[in-house]
């Protein structure tokens, strides 16, 4: 009987891949002032820019992740032409300790795939989006401990790249913490959910146009326009 990696199909097997989680705050804060739509219309935005890129569409692998009543992986990893964008709604806590785990776990396995399948493959990437803080974790306790130290440590050692936004009105400081060091969270200028997804795509097409471990400069978002570093 075949192992059920050897049954896991990837699209473009010849291309290399960028495997992107995207890890989406779906609290039920988030549903005051057009977040979660705004969130939910974003995705399609971000799956028609990349359609559009020949190369980035071939290339870029892409699941999401939603935490609010639970932790769910709402769409596993695909090519972005089988990504069909879903529709978000807003409940509950903000389990963001759980979620950071389960986008890591997700991206280790897919790179095993990769590796097993003879594909090659960009740093992978984990974007989170949030207006909150962790429910499920505070400074000092096991489980923080256990996510500051796999985001710090995924970072450090090139094992992906951790994005953290913060949507109105996030704690940053408690943020800052989690995040990388290197690339502390931007807090997003309100109104710009759009602005934000399109230079997301814009990234994922400049990242799969270079070489695999060739360092991409990516556009600042403060000059893009969509947002600023939280003070």
């Amino acid at each position: 009987m075949a192992k059920l990696e050897d049954r896991i199909e990837i699209a473009n097997p010849h291309q290399p891949h960028c495997a992107t989680v995207l890890l989406l705050d779906t609290s039920g804060s988030m549903s005051e002032g057009g977040k979660i739509n705004a969130l939910t219309n974003g995705l399609t935005i971000f799956k028609e820019d990349v359609s559009k890129d020949d190369l980035a569409s071939k290339r870029v692998d892409l699941s999401v992740i939603t935490f609010g009543d639970s932790v769910t992986v709402t769409h596993d990893f695909s090519s972005i032409e089988e990504f069909e964008p879903p529709v978000l709604s807003a409940d509950g806590y903000t389990p963001m300790g759980e979620a950071i785990l389960k986008a890591i776990e997700l991206i280790e396995q897919r790179k095993q795939q990769y590796k097993n399948k003879g594909i090659d493959y960009y740093r992978p990437w984990i974007f989170m989006i949030t207006d909150g803080e962790p429910t499920d974790m505070e400074p000092g306790d096991s489980k923080w401990n256990e996510v500051t130290r796999k985001v710090h440590d995924g970072e450090n050692n090139k094992k992906f790249m951790f994005f953290a936004v913060a949507v109105e009105p996030a704690n940053t400081e408690l943020l800052r913490q989690i995040a990388p060091p290197n690339r502390p969270p931007i807090r997003l200028k309100e109104g710009k959910f759009k602005d934000l997804f399109t230079w997301l795509s814009k990234s994922q097409s400049k990242v799969s146009t270079s070489k695999v471990g060739e360092q991409v400069v990516l556009e600042n978002p403060v000059a893009a326009g969509w947002g600023e570093i939280s003070t």
